[in-house]
């Protein structure tokens, strides 16, 4: 698939360089340059890109204001390409795919660009769905019934296996092995009993592509899997410790005591 892309910064060697970096990606089809954010949300409401690599500071509109100013259409996928670090957290929180330290790393570029993909994935295998059950719904209406409803397809929504890259290897984990996942900064530290992996992806992302029938937040920074809970310890002010299969013991915290309840019917 074309992934159609626009780049906006307000310094036209950044917007060449990138395009440079660009053009070994063979899937990324720059559409439309801009060099402020005015022009980024007309840009983008004209031209309707699946992603954006997106400057944050800029005169007048910065990044931030050129997402908000496009929430009222479609937005596209953002990836925040900017010289300060300290703009980070605020990016994750708009749901950027990721964040770019200039100069663009081509590592980074490209697992930056392996996501977009994974997300554009997602997205326009759900669009498709619902376009197929509008267009039966029309002309076919006897035929829904043999559509799958959200549970039917709710299996193939989400990942089985992850690509992990860390320490310069890349490992592919079975998501059904996975016991907890913790949040450090920007990374996921994902634990498997015997192994420890090191993730770039915000809790977010992650929780996005894992099937909440078995993985759950019990805590601000950590997601279990409930299938590889095997006891439950009560704990003082209403808190309490899950078991994991692999004896490790994981704390919920009252926010997220609801979590517990469907162990203790």
């Amino acid at each position: 698939m074309t992934i159609r892309t626009i780049i906006v910064d307000d310094e036209k060697l950044a917007i060449q360089g990138l395009q440079v970096r660009l053009e070994p990606f063979a899937d990324i089809e720059v559409i439309a340059t801009c060099q402020n954010g005015r022009e980024a949300i007309r840009a983008i409401k004209t031209e309707k890109p699946d992603l954006v690599f997106l400057d944050i500071q800029m005169p007048g509109f910065d990044g931030f204001s050129v997402v908000g100013g496009v929430m009222d259409v479609d937005p596209p996928l953002f990836i925040f390409v900017t010289a300060y670090s300290e703009h980070a957290l605020k990016a994750f929180e708009a749901n950027a795919v990721d964040y770019l330290m200039k100069p663009v790393e081509e590592g980074r570029l490209a697992d930056a660009i392996d996501r977009a993909r994974t997300r554009l994935s997602e997205k326009r295998g759900l669009e498709e769905v619902e376009k197929l059950k509008n267009v039966l719904a029309e002309v076919a209406p006897d035929a829904m019934d043999q559509m799958p409803d959200d549970d039917g397809h709710a299996d193939t929504r989400y990942e089985k296996m992850l690509n992990v890259k860390d320490r310069g290897q890349i490992f592919r984990v079975d998501v059904d092995s996975i016991e907890h996942i913790e949040a450090a900064g920007d990374y996921m530290v994902i634990s498997t009993g015997d192994n420890s992996l090191v993730l770039r992806e915000t809790m977010k992302d992650l929780e996005r592509r894992l099937d909440p029938r078995a993985f759950q937040r019990v805590h601000r920074s950590t997601i279990v899997n409930l299938n590889q809970v095997r006891q439950v310890k009560p704990h003082t002010n209403g808190e309490c410790f899950l078991v994991l299969d692999s004896g490790a013991e994981v704390k919920v915290s009252r926010s997220y005591r609801d979590v517990v309840a469907r162990f203790v019917h």
